[in-house]
């Protein structure tokens, strides 16, 4: 059983989606919302498997939201407008239902939620860990090895991934805390509210500066005790 929330500042719409959501067996409505910030409040309290979220909203728009979380659950967009479809895919939702939404189509786009989170679940359980993980680059999914990475540079919404023998980085839009949650701390630490290195790239550390051979990146105050912590300094 998925549980899920539903966001909408219009009650009628809020209604139906209660609705609809109630005909598709594998899922269990925990909370409606009238904005994203009693949706916060809920999952502050508990595990959200899926969110239902409606992009006009006042005070903060549905994917001002979405970016806010640090630990996306899936999320299907349900909007009147199709020119935020970029924009949402962009930011890794499961689908994107344009209103007035059938129920033909809404059960469809619950169907490939289902299967994404019993993929993931299945992901969690195997016994081998994974050693890469994908980023959305031009329209596609690319893939990153770990072990190619050297280090990560945080661009506001965006982050420059830079990897062994490739003189071009990967530039992809995720914040550089939400890349950081799915990086083994083992392999990679962060040393600067924009930078992450990989430590067995690390060549040299000074007072305020880490070097990966001739690259010098700087060390943030706030960082400096965990990065001297891995040196044993």
């Amino acid at each position: 059983m998925m549980q899920c929330i539903a966001i909408d500042d219009e009650p009628l719409a809020l209604d139906l989606l209660e609705d609809n959501i109630s005909m598709v067996p594998y899922l269990q409505l925990v909370g409606k919302c009238n904005n994203a910030f009693e949706a916060m409040a809920i999952l502050r309290q508990q595990p959200i498997d899926l969110i239902f979220l409606d992009i006009q909203m006042p005070g903060l728009t549905g994917l001002q939201f979405l970016e806010s979380l640090p630990n996306k659950p899936l999320v299907i967009l349900i909007t009147a407008y199709e020119k935020y479809a970029l924009e949402g895919f962009n930011l890794s939702v499961t689908d994107y239902l344009v209103k007035p939404v059938s129920l033909e189509r809404f059960i469809k786009a619950c169907n490939k939620a289902q299967e994404l989170y019993q993929l993931r679940n299945q992901t969690k359980t195997d016994k081998e860990p994974t050693d890469f993980f994908f980023v959305n680059v031009d329209y596609s999914l690319h893939k990153i090895v770990f072990a190619d990475i050297l280090w990560i540079e945080g661009l506001k919404d965006y982050v420059k991934i830079h990897l062994k023998n490739s003189h071009k980085p990967v530039i992809t839009r995720i914040s550089i805390k939400t890349l950081e949650e799915q990086l083994p701390s083992s392999k990679f630490i962060r040393i600067h509210k924009s930078y992450i290195v990989a430590i067995a790239a690390i060549t040299s550390i000074r007072k305020n500066s880490v070097f990966l051979q001739e690259i010098e990146l700087p060390v943030g105050e706030t960082y400096r005790d965990a990065l001297y912590a891995i040196a044993k300094i």
